[in-house]
């Protein structure tokens, strides 16, 4: 007995091992994600404000696409680099209605947007009328109408069924969010003091809370959310401390990224099934720009594209604008050399180098909460 009790002992533990293994199997293997759906501001629009408003003027993107691309940028944005490492396609601009294909997902972002509707006109504040919650209500629509073409017959669908994503994308799908920059320096631009625009954090949290749930009620489950950026580092807002950056207003978006993660700790416990991942732009960025030379980066806080001033940025005219001097026209083009050592591309947004750079630096989850690399966000730690 005492030998047949070993042995079953034995091939007890032998099962324990064996299944343990295949959990672990199970846990490391990379996700699938058959679609990406992005909400967002200029930091990931790939179209949207161009063509709502018109297109980003040359010389935006110019380092890879060879010409305008609807991006704020020289060349490809963070998004850009996440669609490519999940082996997906670039996302369509889901108000570009040219040359658009979201088998593979759509981008809601436009440039200037924010989480929480605004009262200025984009004239007055530079702010998108395209707020969070209306890029909500455009996804929903997507959702419907894109399973009602395809549930359609030929006629209602025609050749657009096989330009929109499966039922399955939607479940099985990447939600992505990149939002709440504007929210926080379209305070500070509005004249609010620092103070004031904490003040309004919750409220811009509690929309922003309403724009993920909704999402999950429409079956939306893995999600990849960034955090703000080092705000006071960038020329438009900048009033330098030791390393040219702003303390003030970078210590306003460490703020609003705690009261962030807090919330995403929350909605963790709120939404069933949902497994959401916290991303550390703001570390990844404030690095990228402090050790700037460590990385073979020059001038971290010098735009490549603008015109005047110690930053080379002017408020009143932008990258691809025109100003006279001496009773001449000059377009306001690229000024360096090299934007591939270069970390802002127009003193708002970042150049195809550092978002490249960004990107590897988020990719394998050594920044985000939990600690989980892009490919594996469909798992919970």
């Amino acid at each position: 007995m005492e030998q047949g009790g070993r042995k079953t002992h034995v091939l007890f533990l032998l099962v324990l091992l064996a299944t343990q293994l295949v959990n672990v199997t199970i846990s490391k293997s990379l996700c699938d994600f058959p679609a990406v759906f992005n909400f967002g501001d200029s930091n990931s629009d790939t179209g949207g404000l161009s063509a709502a408003f018109g297109q980003a003027p040359p010389p935006n993107g110019e380092t890879f696409f060879h010409g305008p691309a609807g991006r704020y940028s020289d060349g490809r944005l963070v998004i850009d680099f996440i669609a490519h490492g999940l082996g997906l396609p670039y996302l369509s601009a889901f108000l570009d209605a040219l040359g658009s294909n979201f088998t593979h997902g759509a981008n809601f972002a436009t440039g200037g947007s924010t989480i929480r509707p605004q009262n200025t006109t984009r004239h007055q504040s530079g702010l998108s009328p395209i707020s969070l919650n209306v890029q909500s209500y455009q996804f929903n629509d997507f959702h419907l109408r894109s399973q009602t073409i395809r549930k359609g017959n030929a006629k209602v669908g025609g050749v657009f069924k096989d330009l929109l994503p499966k039922p399955e994308a939607f479940s099985r799908g990447l939600y992505t969010f990149d939002i709440g920059q504007n929210d926080l320096t379209g305070g500070l631009l509005l004249n609010l003091t620092i103070e004031q625009v904490k003040a309004s954090i919750p409220d811009i949290l509690d929309q922003f809370k309403t724009a993920v749930k909704s999402v999950h009620g429409r079956g939306g489950r893995y999600f990849w959310i960034h955090n703000t950026g080092p705000i006071g580092c960038l020329p438009y807002v900048i009033n330098p401390d030791k390393i040219g950056c702003t303390n003030p207003f970078n210590e306003l978006a460490q703020f609003y990224n705690q009261k962030l993660k807090d919330l995403v700790d929350q909605l963790r416990e709120e939404l069933h099934g949902a497994v959401i991942t916290y991303v550390d732009i703001y570390k990844a960025r404030y690095t990228l720009i402090s050790q700037a030379s460590k990385y073979g980066f020059e001038h971290p806080l010098r735009a490549c594209c603008g015109h005047g001033g110690k930053y080379n940025y002017n408020t009143q005219v932008g990258c691809g604008g025109k100003v006279r001097e001496n009773g001449k026209e000059i377009l306001v083009g690229k000024s360096c050399k090299d934007p591939s050592v270069m970390i802002i591309w127009d003193g708002i947004h970042y150049t195809e180098a550092a978002n490249k750079w960004t990107f590897d630096y988020i990719v394998e989850g050594s920044f985000s909460d939990p600690s989980i690399p892009l490919r594996m966000a469909c798992h919970r730690k």
